[in-house]
């Protein structure tokens, strides 16, 4: 093996340049023309620079995302076998969910191979590896995918000496979802090494004790502004994953479009773009089964009474009248009739126990100009006191309304929509980041009602063609801020501790095929500029 190390400073790297100029110059002089001679020596001195501005990795951060709440790490680099093998244990140790995503993960670490190793010219020479196995231990059968569900894990990384208890790498949950969490880590832990063509584990021993902050930790999907065809949704909720996410929000239907098949009123999804941007029952199903398999609720929302145009296409007394179509006619029965129908079609087919009902932008001048509707406000503020006590209430409007929603006793769904909406593109990584949910709420009683909060893609001006560099990376900062402790991300200048990694997230996501945007551009989602690393210095 060569290897060459490289000086800091300039001017010992410009000295080092000028010796090898030289010593080309001698060697080939009498061989190879003087302009094919000058062309090498370029290209030898600018591969030495560009070789001195390789990035590196700051070994003072921790490069998991989100940050785990405990961790401690060591000093030794690890190698992982290509032939990794799962090893389960404890009741839940035997489910499917389980190997499924051992499976999915194992294609992402090892996603290089060994086709090209070369070990594969000797085959009779194989390498010993310090990590060959992965246990899995999970307490619990139940597979029960719930708001509150138990994400905890521990993950312990280290060389089998024989002598400690502990597996070469562990990962211990109480539930699968938990395992699931812990096997993201895992992933990120395992970094590929070009020059060795293995995979590599740094820092290790790894000990991580992990949980959530918050129970809910969402992703709003709008696919009634743009239809978004199931295999980019299906896109869209793997990334979810990496990041820890574990509720999406789809937000199906809306004034511009019904797309979503409703049994017991067939005639609703005439209200979609067309007769091929829909989502029949079989669709919806197969979205939250793909979901539950990474640990996902999702979570249906139909918005009443405003943003309901489209309801009236296949059944227009739903409207006020024909030249007033929206919000819905609540004067009528069969308006209920008709929401009670999509209620109890959709519970069928989602079985999360949040169901969102909007609410929000009722424009009443509809009902104002008909004079058999009576007129009604924003939920929370017109109907505070009215409210059912099991209400959730999501703020989006702007800062100070989960205060005023948890002094009341209700729970809240942070979502302000200043800094966590992501159509939103000129507002910056930090001011998502930096937004908290708990800002203004400071009995501890009152901060266990917030349930967490969301960020939003409202897709007014997404579509398939750019959805994903929309919700990344921006979503990952939110996605720290609800799963990271609030003491470990809140202290120091966040441009120095999380900034970098951020940085080397956005690049993951990018290996992992997800087309997320440089995480500085002052408008979200543009290109880069120029050319230039993923990795930014």
């Amino acid at each position: 093996m060569l290897a060459l190390s490289l000086p800091n400073n300039s001017s010992a790297l410009l000295s080092l340049s000028l010796s090898l100029s030289l010593s080309l110059s001698s060697c080939f002089r009498s061989t190879m023309s003087p302009g094919l001679l000058k062309s090498l020596i370029i290209l030898a001195i600018l591969a030495i620079l560009r070789l001195s501005f390789a990035f590196q990795l700051d070994d003072t951060l921790t490069y998991v995302w989100p940050l785990p709440s405990e961790f401690s790490s060591g000093d030794h680099t690890l190698s992982v076998d290509p032939a990794l093998s799962l090893v389960v244990s404890g009741d839940g140790g035997n489910s499917s969910i389980i190997k499924d995503a051992f499976d999915r993960y194992k294609r992402i670490i090892f996603k290089h191979g060994e086709s090209f190793s070369i070990f594969q010219m000797f085959r009779y020479i194989r390498p010993a590896y310090d990590i060959s196995k992965l246990k899995i231990e999970v307490h619990s059968r139940s597979e029960e995918l719930q708001l509150g569900v138990d994400e905890s894990y521990s993950l312990f990384v280290d060389k089998n000496d024989g002598q400690s208890i502990i597996a070469e790498a562990t990962i211990e949950a109480n539930t699968v979802y938990g395992a699931l969490r812990g096997l993201e880590t895992f992933s990120q832990l395992c970094m590929f090494d070009y020059g060795t063509k293995s995979v590599q584990i740094y820092k290790a021993p790894w000990y991580i004790q992990d949980k959530p902050r918050f129970s809910y930790r969402g992703l709003l999907l709008d696919t009634s502004r743009h239809y978004l065809p199931i295999t980019v949704i299906k896109q869209i909720i793997e990334s979810m994953s990496y990041a820890k996410l574990n509720v999406l929000h789809w937000h199906i239907i809306d004034e511009q479009s019904f797309p979503i098949e409703i049994p017991t009123y067939p005639k609703l999804w005439e209200g979609s773009y067309t007769k091929w941007e829909r989502y029949t029952v079989e669709d919806a199903y197969e979205i939250v089964n793909f979901a539950k398999l990474r640990g996902i609720n999702v979570m249906a929302e139909i918005d009443v009474p405003g943003h309901a145009e489209s309801w009236g296409m296949g059944y227009p007394d739903l409207w006020p009248s024909a030249s007033c179509r929206e919000p819905l006619d609540v004067a009528k029965n069969f308006t209920f009739d008709v929401i009670s129908g999509i209620l109890t079609d959709m519970r069928k087919i989602f079985p999360f126990e949040l169901f969102h009902l909007g609410g929000d932008e009722v424009n009443t001048d509809c009902w104002n100009s008909t004079s058999h509707v009576k007129q009604w406000e924003e939920t929370f503020n017109t109907f505070a006191s009215n409210l059912h006590p099991r209400t959730i209430v999501h703020n989006w409007l702007g800062g100070g309304v989960c205060p005023k929603v948890v002094a009341k006793g209700f729970r809240c769904i942070f979502s302000n929509q200043g800094f966590w909406y992501l159509d939103h593109l000129d507002v910056p990584w930090d001011e998502v980041y930096e937004a908290e949910p708990l800002e203004g709420i400071n009995i501890t009683s009152e901060q266990e009602l917030v349930l967490g909060g969301e960020v939003c893609m409202w897709a007014e001006i997404a579509d398939t063609s750019n959805i994903q560099q929309t919700i990344w990376p921006r979503a990952a900062a939110a996605a720290e801020r609800l799963w990271s402790r609030r003491e470990a991300i809140s202290s120091g200048n966040i441009t120095l501790t999380a900034l970098p990694r951020l940085h080397y997230f956005r690049c993951l996501l990018n290996r992992r095929g997800v087309q997320a945007a440089p995480v500085e551009n002052f408008y979200a989602r543009q290109p880069p500029i120029g050319p230039g690393s993923c990795y930014e210095l």
